[in-house]
């Protein structure tokens, strides 16, 4: 850190945290040009760079309207009166970890997937350890009481466990989500498509008055910034980036938590989707990625801990290592996608290694014969260092 930026001695805001917060305020949401630039030059730089306007003319449109506004120190105080904070990548409880997973996504492909410059908070937990072991749990919010009993079920007993529930405080099942944590004294993270202070949807005061007291409620985007239609489907990138992994209950066809989903998998989160009954609208959406292999059948806390819960690495044999290291192409890949505990489809596992399922239905029978996979009525795994449920 440059002597111009550093912490002042009475603990006044220091340049960089007001170029942070500046420029939060001027993008208002991810913004992968302003990421670059701040890679590139560092933040005080690209803040003196929006001001006076020398720019690339990729950052030109993104900053045009909002460069001349100047509120960080207004927005600081805001937040501190709130009883909230600002999080920057400078700050300790920056989760470095969590966001690198969206660093590494293709911005060309998604706008959303950049980084977030900065996250407002209230709440006393810390992000960084609230997201140390965290399942996000989201769903349709014209939920039915089937949905609104599993969603309450399995985040009581995941918060119970200790495990942080993240969601989007909405109606139905973020809500069902939220509130069974707060019941049992568990932690939960509501993320908004709206400054902190912005209370979204309005009937959640009080809910999300309660995160705040004991959990936390955060959002990329400054005080004051009322919710709009794109910034829900940026959101969603956070609460996948927040979790070990993203369960669904109940999804319409074209239900919100399916781009949700979306982000998990190219985050290289596990998708979880919990069954309704066959005939539910409600549950449409999640049938369709069960089918699809988009997302993996569960039904109760404990499948969930065994595909998000911290990797366990299996006890392998010198031999079975040794062929397992000469893996190639295919072979490797599919090796790579074979679970250790339970059993999936070939059409899971070509979702899984990007491998179209004419050459993964080839392959797995020749991993059988090297005795690195098998199957049962349930499909294919991997034989070294399975691990019983």
């Amino acid at each position: 850190m440059s002597a111009s930026c550093a912490v002042d001695l009475d603990g006044e805001p220091d340049e960089r945290r007001l170029a942070w917060v500046y420029l939060s305020r001027v993008v208002q949401g991810p913004c992968a040009p302003l990421s670059a630039l701040i890679a590139s030059v560092g933040v005080c730089e690209a803040a003196r760079a929006v001001r006076e306007h020398e720019l690339p003319a990729a950052l030109r449109g993104p900053t045009a309207m909002r460069r001349e506004i100047d509120s960080a120190a207004a927005d600081l105080e805001t937040i501190t009166r709130l009883g909230g904070r600002v999080i920057t990548p400078d700050d300790e409880e920056w989760p470095s970890w969590r966001m690198l997973g969206l660093d590494q996504l293709d911005i060309e492909r998604d706008r959303e997937a950049a980084v977030p410059l900065v996250l407002w908070a209230r709440g006393p937990l810390s992000l960084t350890t609230a997201s140390e072991r965290a399942v996000a749990v989201v769903g349709s919010r014209c939920s039915s009481s089937y949905g609104m009993q599993v969603a309450g079920d399995i985040a009581c007993e995941l918060a119970g466990r200790g495990w942080t529930i993240v969601s989007g405080a909405a109606f139905g099942i973020d809500a069902a989500a939220h509130r069974a944590a707060l019941a049992v004294g568990g932690s939960t993270v509501a993320v908004l498509a709206c400054g902190v202070d912005r209370p979204y949807p309005a009937q959640h005061d009080r809910l999300l008055a309660a995160i705040a007291e004991t959990g936390l409620v955060v959002s990329e985007y400054p005080p004051g910034v009322s919710a709009q239609k794109h910034q829900f489907l940026a959101r969603n990138r956070l609460i996948a980036t927040l979790g070990d992994g993203v369960l669904v209950v109940e999804a319409g066809l074209r239900s919100g938590a399916r781009n949700t989903v979306k982000w998990a998998r190219r985050l290289g989160r596990p998708a979880m989707a919990v069954p309704g009954p066959v005939g539910s609208a409600s549950s449409v959406g999640c049938h369709r990625m069960i089918r699809d292999g988009e997302a993996l059948l569960v039904t109760r806390a404990e499948d969930i801990i065994d595909e998000a819960g911290p990797l366990r690495l299996p006890v392998t044999d010198d031999a079975t290592a040794d062929r397992a290291a000469h893996l190639r192409g295919a072979e490797a890949d599919i090796y790579a996608a074979l679970p250790t505990t339970g059993s999936r489809l070939p059409r899971e596992l070509s979702q899984q290694s990007g491998l179209d399922l004419a050459t993964v239905r080839a392959v797995l029978p020749s991993l059988e014969l090297a005795d690195l996979a098998g199957c049962d009525s349930d499909g294919w795994f991997r034989t070294s260092g399975r691990r019983a449920r």
